[in-house]
């Protein structure tokens, strides 16, 4: 009835009759306007900072002290795919600072975040958050990496800001259109929303755009059952591709 009751408004509006008629309306839509606000609908975009933290703690004493002997050409990129609202790019994006330290100036390290939803992209991008939001996140890293907006509010400083690219992208894309692989790709509760035969193409492109060695970490209520397309288990929600 939820569900039902955030797209009335979209039916009224494009003057269509049904639900029947409004699925034919959203696929038959080659823009992708329809898709994009289908999901800005329905979708609840729930995500916090430092969500699932044992993933940036692998990512933090596993996954970046092997990358950093192993990627040669000091070209780090790592993929935040299904953003949302910039949570989860924005403490990959300290994680790195604090592990670079100095060493950052040496590296190109930018990271690529990517949603179908506009409304959350303009948050990511803003990146402005209520205080109970950062609450979370280490006390040093609220000193160094944000400053007070206003009364209840927290905005990013434009360093950490500048190591994200955002990007509006759909996953349903056949063919993915990046010029080089990723070392690392967060793909985390996003997975949940797909049947078995999406999600086995979804994991078969993330295969195909990641470099050999690169970790795939999802949402620890997601797993890779049956065919993982060459990844390998490393822990729960947490694949390396070999």
């Amino acid at each position: 009835m939820l569900v039902i009751g955030r797209l009335h408004n979209v039916l009224a509006e494009h003057n269509i009759e049904d639900f029947s008629q409004y699925y034919q309306y959203v696929v038959s839509d080659k823009s992708g306007k329809a898709v994009s606000t289908l999901l800005n609908k329905i979708t609840t975009n729930h995500t916090y900072f430092m969500r699932e933290k044992t993933h940036f703690d692998y990512l933090k004493e596993k996954v970046l002290p092997y990358l950093i002997n192993s990627v040669r050409d000091k070209d780090l990129r790592i993929w935040s795919a299904g953003c949302s609202s910039g949570e989860e790019a924005y403490t990959i994006a300290m994680i790195l600072s604090e592990f670079f330290k100095q060493e950052k100036l040496w590296w190109d390290k930018k990271i690529l975040a990517t949603d179908i939803s506009e409304k959350v992209l303009s948050i990511a991008k803003n990146g402005i958050y209520h205080k109970e939001q950062i609450a979370p996140l280490p006390e040093m890293w609220k000193k160094i990496y944000l400053k007070k907006y206003d009364e209840e509010n927290f905005v990013f400083s434009e360093n950490i800001k500048n190591e994200i690219i955002y990007r509006k992208f759909n996953l349903m894309e056949d063919v993915f259109p990046f010029k080089k692989k990723f070392h690392v790709i967060f793909c985390r509760n996003v997975m949940i929303y797909f049947d078995n035969r999406t999600k086995n193409e979804l994991i078969r492109k993330f295969y195909n755009s990641m470099e050999y060695g690169g970790y795939l970490f999802i949402g620890h209520s997601e797993s890779l059952s049956g065919d993982t397309a060459g990844f390998k288990y490393i822990m729960p929600s947490v694949y390396r591709k070999e």
